[in-house]
């Protein structure tokens, strides 16, 4: 009887570790399911925040008086690229009428390439199938250089552009 209850404690207790790994330590290869897929984080890379203004002189000098440096862009060409610590802003003349969320994927905030990051066309695909409508589409049969635009429940525009 004793054999008996060491040997069904045994087993049992080889039953349970076997569940907690099944739970801490999930088989790396298995599947994901339509639902998990869903709930996985969309690398979208650096956010900036791209603004409209009416003079570009103003807002830069406005914007460095807050701690911003101009890091990026062309005076000549009506943007400047602002940077603050982690923090970037795009100022913008004459180029569209309102301001717009911007993500780059592949980019961290000095413009650095990042080794791991969601393509503009894996987010597109991503994106549709969460029920988002695009405004703009990247041709999912390219590679590179693309971008996807959408609008917030309020109208935002956001622009996904992917540099490389």
């Amino acid at each position: 009887m004793k054999k008996n209850s060491l040997l069904f404690l045994g087993l049992a207790l080889g039953f349970s570790f076997a569940l907690l790994s099944m739970k801490f330590f999930p088989n790396q290869t298995q599947e994901k399911t339509t639902s998990e897929k869903k709930m996985e984080t969309l690398k979208l890379g650096v956010f900036s925040i791209s603004l409209t203004v009416k003079d570009l002189k103003i807002s830069k000098e406005f914007y460095e008086k807050l701690g911003f440096k101009a890091t990026g862009g062309d005076e000549k060409m009506n943007y400047l690229i602002m940077k603050n610590g982690k923090t970037l802003i795009g100022l913008f003349q004459g180029m569209f009428d309102n301001n717009i969320l911007t993500f780059n994927p592949g980019w961290d905030e000095n413009k650095k390439e990042l080794k791991k990051f969601d393509d503009v066309r894996q987010i597109q695909t991503r994106l549709k199938e969460k029920g988002i409508v695009l405004s703009m589409e990247a041709d999912a049969k390219t590679t590179g250089p693309a971008f996807i635009m959408m609008n917030d429940p309020d109208g935002n525009a956001i622009l996904i552009d992917q540099h490389r």
